[in-house]
């Protein structure tokens, strides 16, 4: 088959790493990918939120699967596109990534199916959102309603915080997609931890647990990130906790979109608070995690296109992935500043001496080649990342690795795994 994996970031290069063990994958696309997936796949300059352009491409290049990373494309309707031209392709379609797009539409959704989640108001403006602050106080969670790359919650202590990442999201700070309405949440006090299912609109499947670390420093303090590291599986989710979430949470949301006559099909990543036993939604995503795909693919290895061909194709009923009692864990390394203001062009040294193997794998996440040197090219730039048969093992050797990294200008947590260590 000919594959394409529309991203450039970590996410994807995890996807593509593990697509590309698989013996269906004859020839690997990626776009437009970044300098790590470029020493295994083709890379293509395109734009990806376009879903015209993406279907031309696959036209002109004979792609048999598409594998969607990021939440834009979905968002923007590439999905739909891709089946309209016959396409196969993996990930939902733009009604129903709506899961991730609009954080009222999924509290809506949890309403109506009766899945436990905080409790909520939506607002428009930001003065009657301020009101409502003042009458109910802190702590509470703010968000952003619409898309935000994952930086437009704000878990505020007092009221203050709260007032101000209100400020935030109607003064556009998240983005403009994000800026026209704000969710306030109860907050619920708890243990978190991300659960995946393949669904293929009618059959579910659990694929893989985590646990990610969203605040920049140690020790879980400084603003919230897209994400510093992450480690599957996450053992707060024992198999009680997990068949609670897909009877409670699960199955009832995907009934609940087959029955608006928008069935999802993808992954679907509900983020979960675990208190006394019991799990809430926290929010949904309609993609792999970042950087949670990398611990997960890690552990999958090739048979995560064979479990993706499947949902695709509405199979999932037959397939069961193939779990190996181990553990992963991955390191977010930054550039200095992020999540604020960062520069590019500092060079990395020291990849080549890396490990590469089913047991260690540093994928890129923001890194561009110039003149024969990788250099740093976003906010989070590499995933370092290893498996082991115990947790703790995975975290010395991710931590092994980088320790030989040579990157004056990066920036990480030495932490990840604290909570489950």
């Amino acid at each position: 088959m000919n594959i394409l994996v529309l991203g450039g970031g970590g996410r994807e290069h995890a996807l593509a790493w593990a697509i590309k063990q698989n013996p269906k994958c004859d020839r690997l696309i990626a776009a437009p990918g970044n300098a790590g997936i470029a020493e295994i796949a083709d890379c293509a300059a395109l734009e990806i939120d376009d879903p015209g352009v993406v279907v031309s491409f696959c036209e002109e290049n004979a792609v048999d699967f598409v594998v969607i990373g990021p939440e834009a494309p979905l968002v923007a309707g590439v999905a739909d596109r891709l089946a309209e031209a016959g396409i196969l392709a993996f990930g939902p379609t733009a009604a129903a990534s709506r899961l991730e797009a609009s954080k009222t539409f999924t509290k809506e959704i949890c309403a109506a199916c009766g899945a436990p989640t905080a409790a909520w108001a939506r607002f428009d403006a930001a003065e009657p959102a301020r009101a409502h602050i003042r009458a109910h106080g802190a702590p509470v969670v703010v968000k952003a309603d619409g898309l935000a790359a994952g930086k437009g919650v704000v878990v505020a202590a007092t009221e203050a915080e709260a007032l101000d990442a209100v400020e935030a999201v109607f003064s556009g700070a998240f983005g403009a997609q994000a800026g026209t309405a704000v969710v306030i949440e109860e907050f619920m006090e708890g243990d978190e931890a991300s659960f995946f299912v393949l669904c293929d609109g009618t059959a579910v499947m659990p694929a893989g647990s985590a646990q990610d670390y969203k605040r920049a420093f140690d020790g879980d303090t400084g603003p919230n990130t897209g994400g510093m590291g992450a480690h599957s599986p996450a053992p707060i989710l024992t198999e009680a906790l997990q068949q609670q979430v897909m009877d409670d949470i699960i199955r009832p949301t995907v009934a609940e979109m087959a029955r608006r006559g928008t069935p999802f099909r993808g992954v679907l990543y509900a983020g979960l608070m675990i208190s006394e036993g019991r799990a809430r939604l926290v929010e949904y995503n309609v993609r792999f995690g970042d950087p949670e795909a990398q611990v997960l693919m890690m552990r999958l290895g090739a048979q995560a296109l064979d479990l993706m061909l499947a949902c695709a194709e509405g199979r999932l009923a037959e397939c069961r992935p193939a779990w190996a009692d181990d553990h992963a864990l991955t390191v977010v390394m930054a550039s200095r500043g992020y999540p604020g203001a960062y520069e590019k062009g500092s060079e990395i040294r020291g990849l080549d001496t890396l490990p590469e193997d089913s047991w260690h794998m540093t994928f890129h996440a923001g890194t561009a080649r110039a003149a024969g040197r990788i250099v740093a090219d976003g906010g989070r730039v590499l995933d370092v990342t290893a498996r082991g048969a115990t947790l703790a093992e995975a975290q010395a050797r991710a931590y092994e690795m980088v320790a030989r990294i040579d990157w004056p200008e990066g920036i990480y947590r030495r932490d990840i795994g604290w909570r489950a260590l």
